[in-house]
């Protein structure tokens, strides 16, 4: 049912979920509204309380606060739910930038909606625009990936789907895991221009512009520190709209399968998965038609 929001217009009854992003290192870009709500809540729901008390200290805030984070998010969020049913204020937070962002959130806003609690979002903060209009790399159309999956596998193949991407991608990664990232997407996307920042608003703020190729190098030799947000160019491929994945068209369905199993290492189950989606065919008929050819052969 289609339900129109007045975000500022007096309502009695429900009370209201604000969405406040937090400084992603420096403070000072903490908004004169942010900080007013927070005052003005009758409670925060904060990712980490120990991280957001040092944040209330700093501006002198002493709104009562409450844990809402990825392990406990479903049980504290029907009870920040019953409060915005009572009609009480609820600012959430995450420890930087916009909460629902690769941070808790997005449950409890679905749960206040479905409740026909108001929710309102704040401007502020975001690592991944930050560095995006810093980086160089166009700006128009972007794709936000964030966090790459942790088994190489599973990344490799989260990558493969991005490969004909034309929009400019946006991913967060962590610095233990920073240098195998950039060398598997030097291994799938080839040489694309790159910008990675780190320690975003700090002292230590910094930011490397250049080509895949380089920015690998310059991760052998580099002491990995902070948090990173990488920026990578879309194909550039001349291809129309549609045509993107004209590359494997030459291929047979063998060839195709034996490709993604030979050049990036996947199981024969997850090449077909692959293959199966760049031609729009179904697994299970991908996976019967390679199979039969592969006992064809071995019968010859």
């Amino acid at each position: 049912m289609l339900w129109q929001q007045k975000s500022f217009v007096e309502q009695t009854g429900q009370g209201t979920l604000y969405i406040v992003p937090t400084p992603i290192g420096n403070l000072d870009d903490m908004t004169f509204r942010a900080v007013r709500t927070l005052r003005e809540a009758d409670v925060i729901a904060a990712e980490d309380t120990r991280q957001t008390k040092k944040l209330l200290s700093h501006f002198d805030i002493h709104t009562p606060l409450v844990s809402y984070h990825e392990h406990n998010k479903y049980a504290s969020g029907r009870q920040i739910v019953e409060w915005l049913k009572e009609g009480k204020t609820v600012a959430l937070v995450s420890d930087a930038g916009m909460p629902g962002i690769s941070d808790p959130g997005y449950e409890l806003v679905a749960a206040a909606l479905g409740e026909r609690c108001r929710v309102v979002p704040l401007p502020g903060a975001n690592a991944a625009v930050t560095v995006l209009v810093a980086s160089g790399l166009p700006t128009e159309r972007f794709l936000f990936v964030g966090f790459l999956d942790r088994a190489k596998k599973e990344k490799r193949r989260q990558l493969l789907s991005l490969k004909t991407a034309r929009e400019t991608l946006i991913f967060y990664e962590a610095p233990h895991r920073l240098k195998e990232t950039l060398a598997m997407m030097y291994d799938v996307f080839g040489e694309r221009r790159i910008a990675i920042g780190r320690e975003l608003t700090k002292r230590f703020e910094e930011f490397i512009r250049g080509d895949l190729s380089e920015a690998v190098a310059w991760a052998e030799t580099t002491d990995m520190r902070g948090e990173f947000c990488i920026v990578v160019e879309g194909t550039r491929d001349g291809n129309e709209p549609g045509q993107e994945e004209a590359w494997w068209q030459p291929l047979s369905l063998d060839e195709h399968v034996d490709y993604y199993v030979r050049e990036h290492g996947l199981s024969v189950k997850e090449a077909v998965k692959q293959a199966a989606g760049d031609r729009n065919m179904s697994k299970r008929d991908v996976y019967q038609q390679y199979h039969q050819r592969q006992e064809k052969k071995e019968f010859l």
